[in-house]
């Protein structure tokens, strides 16, 4: 079994609906009622905790589709997180509050912007900080 199916099993899972091409959210999945009910609330104290991976998820996904959509989100992370602490066997590791950011180096984040401006007709020169000019 895989953690998907796991989540999907829970009733936690992202929906789906796609029609004429476009991709919209649908309903999950129905799971078991009392596991939904204690996810949620494990949800709300993850949100609560301030400077974690569940708390900075959480806000950036409530910035975009709101709170509702965010709460499941963070009910589908801490599934996905049990899935694996159990099925390895191995502790609960906190990834932190800037992970988003931390998972791709200066190098290859300077790389994609440099890229993304000459895709737009611009010369770039990239040189280390201090360099420029006054």
């Amino acid at each position: 079994m895989r953690s998907r199916r796991f989540a999907s099993w829970a009733g936690v899972c992202p929906g789906n609906h796609a029609s004429g091409g476009k991709r919209r959210g649908g309903r999950s999945r129905p799971g078991p009622k009392w596991l939904k009910a204690a996810l949620t609330e494990a949800a709300w104290g993850a949100v609560k905790a301030k400077g974690t991976y569940l708390h900075a998820h959480h806000m950036q996904i409530k910035g975009r589709a709101g709170g509702f959509k965010a709460l499941g989100a963070t009910r589908h992370d801490i599934v996905v997180a049990y899935w694996h602490i159990v099925h390895d066997q191995v502790p609960y590791r906190e990834l932190g509050p800037d992970w988003a950011a931390r998972r791709f180096s200066p190098e290859q984040r300077a790389r994609r912007l440099t890229a993304q401006l000459e895709a737009l007709g611009f010369d770039v020169t990239i040189g280390p900080a201090g360099t420029g000019p006054a």
